[in-house]
């Protein structure tokens, strides 16, 4: 059993590496890591409850990920295809590692506001929003990831 306890260390550690460099799930990584830290004792210092609770903030988290830069881009009023752009480029992104997370929405924001009006500082505006998203979205994430582990933390210990 203390193999499973190398295990869980790599996937916190991992998730949280994961939390700065994109192309890791981190919010995945941490909460499977705590999962299986609460299994190994068969949840009997960290409840099955706790874990749901875990889960459903790890869940938050990472659809934070993927919305953040479109709904940053959205308040900035942004064309629909702006918006399309901003959920395009994320996906695309993903296959483009970290530079393709961190500029995948922003590209894609330029260019569907840039379609949509014709105006470059139109495009330019929506487009350092989507960046605007991914940043705050990076924060929350963190945030969230502490949140998670410290709950754990305590029902574990206490």
């Amino acid at each position: 059993m203390d193999w499973y306890w190398i295990v869980v260390a790599l996937l916190v550690v991992s998730g949280f590496v994961g939390l700065l460099l994109p192309i890791l799930p981190g919010i995945v990584f941490i909460f499977s890591g705590l999962l299986l830290a609460a299994w190994i004792d068969d949840f009997a210092r960290v409840s099955q409850t706790t874990m749901i609770v875990i889960g459903v903030i790890s869940l938050l988290a990472w659809a934070i990920d993927f919305f953040a830069s479109y709904l940053t881009a959205k308040k900035a009023k942004a064309s629909k295809l702006a918006l399309y752009g901003t959920l395009i480029g994320a996906i695309v992104g993903i296959f483009g590692g970290v530079v393709g997370l961190i500029i995948g929405p922003v590209i894609g924001a330029v260019i569907g506001e840039f379609i949509a009006r014709r105006n470059t500082s139109d495009a330019t505006r929506v487009g350092i929003a989507a960046g605007f998203g991914f940043v705050v979205a990076l924060a929350v994430k963190l945030v969230l990831a502490i949140i998670i582990v410290a709950i754990f933390t305590y029902t574990y210990f206490n």
